[in-house]
This record gives structure tokens, sequence and C-alpha cells, in this order.
């Protein structure tokens, strides 16, 4: 069995609570309230700056050229292109992206920034594979069950469960169970937990975002 199957299956009961939440079915439905879902883009931004860092930093560590050059093009799609979808959506919600990040976002990008910096880099590329594999899968999942015409969140739906990136996420994933096979198996263990705590910090960033969530004291 290949990493990425091992490690689907040990993460795999937090995608299913995620595709149950009332965020994500009610973005089906198209009924999701607008203030969510600009409260979720808006943290999506701040999180995607750093997660292209994360992944920049990956490059800069990986021990293949061709890892190196994978990563480096995977940063840039998350800092370019996927920015361009956010600024429509600024545009469209008149949303003035001076949003300080939430706990959870906060929280989620220290994780990949530090796993990053400082973790094995072949459990690096397991902590932020979730950011692909998960989206891709609620992206997928979103698509097959609305059908509701005149989404206002289709645009986001078809980014995700699009062709294009699903063929960035087989990318990913063919990247780290290349990475496991030169692993022990301990290793692989370590990859496959980071895999999981980048799943549930992204059940996390969905439920703080249905939350609308803010800090219990104002700290920043």
């Amino acid at each position: 069995m290949s990493w990425s199957n091992t490690a689907w299956q040990q993460a795999e009961h937090i995608y299913q609570k995620i595709i149950a939440m009332p965020f994500i079915q009610e973005l089906i439905a198209g009924t999701l309230p607008q203030e969510k879902f600009k409260f979720y883009i808006e943290q999506d931004a701040l999180y995607l700056e750093q997660f292209g860092r994360a992944l920049a930093l990956i490059a800069g560590r990986a021990h293949q050229t061709q890892h190196v050059l994978d990563y480096t093009r995977f940063a840039e799609g998350a800092i370019v292109v996927e920015s361009t979808l956010h600024a429509s959506y600024f545009n469209t919600y008149n949303i003035s992206g001076l949003a300080k990040p939430t706990p959870a976002c906060h929280y989620y990008t220290s994780f990949l920034l530090s796993t990053a910096a400082l973790a094995q880099v072949e459990v690096a590329m397991a902590a932020v594979l979730p950011c692909f594999w998960i989206y891709q899968k609620v992206g997928d999942y979103i698509y097959g069950q609305h059908q509701v015409t005149n989404n206002p969140y289709s645009e986001w739906i078809d980014t995700y469960a699009g062709e294009e990136f699903a063929q960035l996420v087989a990318k990913a994933i063919d990247i780290c169970n290349d990475a496991a096979q030169n692993c022990t198996q301990q290793q692989q263990q370590a990859m496959a937990d980071a895999f999981e705590m980048g799943c549930q910090l992204e059940w996390l960033f969905w439920d703080s975002a249905w939350r609308m969530e803010t800090w219990a004291a104002k700290l920043i």
C-alpha cells in the first residue's frame, strides 16, 4: 500500500466530519450567509500568503531538483493564481483586505511554517498536502452534490473541483509517495501524523469561518 493510501485511511474520519459541517452543506445549497463566506475568503487570503511561504521553504530544502521546481511552482500558484480568485471576491463583496488572522488561521499557518522550516522535509511535504488533497476532495464532493442554479459560490466550487487543480493535487500526492520511499517506517508515520494534523486544521479553519471566530481578548 502506498504511503498516501495509509495516510488517507488515518485521516479520513476528519474528511467525513468536514463534508458534514454546516459551512460545507450550506455552501452546497447556496444558502451560506454572505458574511460567513466573506469572513472565510478574507481569512483564506491571509492563509494562502503564509502557505505560499511554507511551500517556498520546502522548495529550498527539497533533496531532488524536480521537487525543488515542483514546490516553487506550487508556491507561485498559491500566491498568484489563487489570489486572483480572492481578488474577484474582494471586489464582488467589497472586502477591505484589512482583517487580522483569527486564532485558527494563526494556528494553522504557524504549524505549516514551523514544520516547513524545522521538521524533516518529507514531514513538511506531508503537512502541506491537506491543503491540496482535502480541498480537492471537498470540491469534488460539493460539485457532485450541488444542484442549485445560480449558486453564488459556484466560482469557488468550480475552482477546486476542476481538472487543473486535480492534476496539481495528483502531483503533490505523488511527490509525498516518492519521498516516503526513502524514509524509515517511523519517519513515514511522522509524515502521516503531520498529514492528519493538517486535516484537523482544515476542519478548524472552516469551523472558524462558520463561527466567525474572534480573539477572546483584544490581543492584536
